[in-house]
C-alpha cells in the first residue's frame, strides 16, 4: 500500500506552520499510532476519524495505522487535522487518490457522522500557507467566507466528508458559488445622542479618539462612565483593509468570528469584567496560547469598569502592552507575540462608595479609605494614561432637556478630520497616530510652540510632571491642534492638554 500524505497548519499565536501528515497502513496488529507531539484533543482525533469514516460507508483497516506529523518536533494542538488525517488514511487504504489532494491546505474537525464542522484560525494559518508556497485550500462550509478573505489561494469549502468523495471520484464540486465578503461596518445602537450632558467627558472620548490617547473616567455610580466609553468605538474611523485582516486573524484565533462579521471595518470594544484573572487580559494558556483581551481590542477600545476592583497585578500587567503596542507571552512550548495596540479607556469611582465629590457630600468614605481605594491605581499606571475626567452626577436640567446631544456621525466626523491632519504630518513615518510619536521625533520635528515648551519645563523642574508625563502632554496637544484645525501646538493647546492630563480641565 501506498503512503498518505496530506498538509496542515498548526499555529503558535498568530504564525503557523505547514505540517506534513503521512499515513501508513501495514500488517500487524491492529493499532493505531499518532506521531509528532499531538496534545490530548489531538489525541482523541481517532476516534472522530473512526466514527466519520464508518459512518460515511468506509471501513476502518484492521491492520497496523500509523500517522506521523512532521516536523515532529513542533506540538500539535486542536482538532483541525482531523480532516487531513482521514484523508490520508483513506489515501492510504487505496481508497482516494493522492494526486488531486497534493499540495492542498486541508483544514477542518470531523463529527462522528462525517460533517466537517468549522475551526479556530483559518484565515492565519492560510496565511502562513500562503507564505509558504500552498495555493490551494479544503476548508469547512461554515468557515468559506473567513477562507475567501485569502484572495491569492483557490478556497474550496465542503459541508461533509461524502461530498469530497464525491468530488474525488467524479469532480463533482457541490458548491461552485464563490463567497462574496462583505467589507461592512457591523451595526450598532450605541450613539452619543443619547449621553445627556458631560460636554467635557464626551470631549474628552473626541479627543482620545482621535490621537489614540488613553482615558480615565472618575464619577459617582450612574454618571454616565459606561455609556461614554461603550460608544467610542462609534466615533472611531473606520478600519482599514489591512488593519480589518488583522482583527479578523486575531478573532479568528480565538474564536470570536460568531459574534464580528469576518470583514468588520467597525473597531472591536473588549469589556472584560473586573474580576478577569491576568490570563484572560494579557493571554495566555498551555500548550495552545490564547490571545488575552487587549489582543481582542486591537485596533479598537479596551475598557475596564470598576478599575479600582480589579485583583493586584491585573491592570500593571498593562503597563509594558500600552508602551510597546504588543505582548510576548512565555511558556514551555514557546515565545508568542500578539499584536496590542489598543485605546485603554478606565472607568472608576470616586470611593469605594460612590459618593465622593471632593466636599465629601453624602460620602461615607474616610479620608484614608478614599486614598486607599484610588491609590489602587499605581502611579507607573496612571502615569501612562493621557486622559483624566472627572464625571459630575447628571442634573435634572440635563435630564428634563428635550434637546439631543451631538451624534456620533458629527463627532466621528471631526475625528476623521483630525486623524486625516496627522497622517499628512506623518506622512513617510512609521507612525500615524499622535500617541505613537516617538521621544526623540517630539524633541527633533515635533515640538511645540517655544512658550509652550517653556511652561512644561517649569512644570518638570517642579516636579509637577514626570519625563514620560511631559511627552504624554505634548503629544495630547498635537491632538488638540489638529482638532482646532492648527499647525502646531502652541501654549493654549499645551495648556489645555495638561489640564486634561491632570483632570482640572
Amino acid at each position: 500500500m501506498t503512503i498518505g500524505k496530506m498538509k496542515a497548519v498548526a499555529l503558535q499565536g498568530l504564525l503557523g506552520s505547514v505540517i506534513e501528515i503521512e499515513c501508513d497502513i501495514s500488517d500487524g496488529i491492529p493499532i493505531y499510532s499518532l506521531l509528532g507531539l499531538p496534545d490530548t484533543s489531538l489525541q482523541e482525533s481517532r476516534e472522530r476519524v473512526r466514527a466519520a469514516l464508518t459512518n460515511t460507508g468506509q471501513k476502518w483497516p484492521n491492520k497496523k495505522v500509523t500517522v506521523s506529523l512532521s516536523p515532529s518536533w513542533l506540538p500539535k494542538s486542536g482538532p483541525a487535522f482531523d480532516l487531513a488525517i482521514a484523508l490520508s488514511l483513506l489515501v492510504a487504504d487505496g481508497v482516494l487518490p493522492q494526486l488531486p489532494l497534493d499540495g492542498a491546505i486541508i483544514l477542518g474537525e470531523l463529527a462522528l457522522d462525517g460533517a466537517i464542522r468549522p475551526v479556530r484560525g483559518v484565515l492565519p494559518s492560510l496565511i502562513a500557507a500562503y507564505k509558504a508556497g500552498v495555493t490551494r485550500a479544503i476548508v469547512p462550509i461554515a468557515n468559506q467566507g473567513e477562507a475567501e478573505l485569502m484572495e491569492q489561494m483557490e478556497i474550496l469549502a465542503f459541508a461533509d466528508i461524502s461530498q469530497i468523495y464525491r468530488w474525488l471520484s467524479t469532480g463533482e464540486y457541490p458548491f461552485n458559488e464563490v463567497v462574496a465578503v462583505e467589507v461592512r461596518d457591523d451595526v450598532t445602537d450605541l450613539d452619543f445622542v443619547d449621553v445627556a450632558g458631560q460636554n467635557v467627558a464626551r470631549f474628552a472620548a473626541e479627543v482620545a479618539a482621535t490621537g489614540g490617547h488613553h482615558l480615565l473616567l472618575i464619577g459617582p455610580p450612574g454618571a454616565g462612565k459606561t455609556m461614554i466609553a461603550s460608544r467610542i468605538p462609534s466615533i472611531l474611523p473606520p478600519l482599514t483593509m489591512e488593519e480589518a485582516l488583522e482583527v479578523t486573524a486575531i478573532h479568528s484565533i480565538a474564536g470570536g468570528l460568531q459574534d464580528r462579521s469576518a470583514m468588520s471595518r467597525t473597531a472591536p470594544i473588549v469589556s472584560p469584567h473586573h474580576t478577569a484573572s491576568r490570563a484572560s487580559i494579557v493571554g495566555g494558556g498551555g500548550r495552545t496560547i490564547q490571545p488575552g483581551a487587549i489582543s481582542l481590542g486591537h485596533r479598537g477600545v479596551l475598557f475596564i469598569d470598576e478599575a479600582p476592583e480589579c485583583a493586584t497585578g491585573i491592570l500593571d500587567a498593562l503597563r509594558q502592552p500600552l508602551e510597546s503596542g504588543e505582548i510576548t507571552i512565555a511558556r514551555q512550548v514557546g515565545n508568542v507575540t500578539f499584536p496590542a495596540q489598543f485605546l485603554l479607556v478606565l472607568a472608576a469611582n470616586p470611593c469605594p462608595c460612590g459618593k465622593y465629590s471632593g466636599k465629601g457630600r453624602s460620602c461615607t468614605c474616610t479620608s484614608l479609605q478614599v486614598r486607599r481605594y484610588l491609590g489602587k491605581l499605581s502611579g507607573p499606571l496612571m502615569d501612562r494614561i493621557d486622559i483624566r475626567v472627572s464625571v459630575d452626577p447628571v442634573g435634572r436640567i440635563e435630564l428634563a432637556s428635550q434637546e439631543l446631544g451631538e451624534s456620533s456621525a458629527d463627532i466621528r466626523s471631526r475625528v476623521i478630520e483630525g486623524r486625516a491632519r496627522a497622517a499628512h504630518r506623518f506622512k513617510g513615518e512609521r507612525w500615524r497616530l499622535n500617541a505613537e510619536i516617538p521621544a526623540r521625533a517630539l524633541r527633533r520635528d515635533y515640538a511645540p510652540q517655544r512658550d509652550a515648551m517653556n511652561f512644561l519645563h517649569d512644570e518638570l523642574d517642579h516636579e509637577r510632571v514626570t519625563a514620560r508625563g511631559l511627552h504624554k502632554v505634548v503629544r495630547l496637544a498635537w491632538t488638540l491642534a489638529d482638532l482646532a484645525g492648527r499647525g502646531q501646538p502652541g501654549i493654549t493647546e499645551v495648556q489645555n492638554a495638561y489640564q486634561l492630563r491632570n483632570g482640572g480641565y
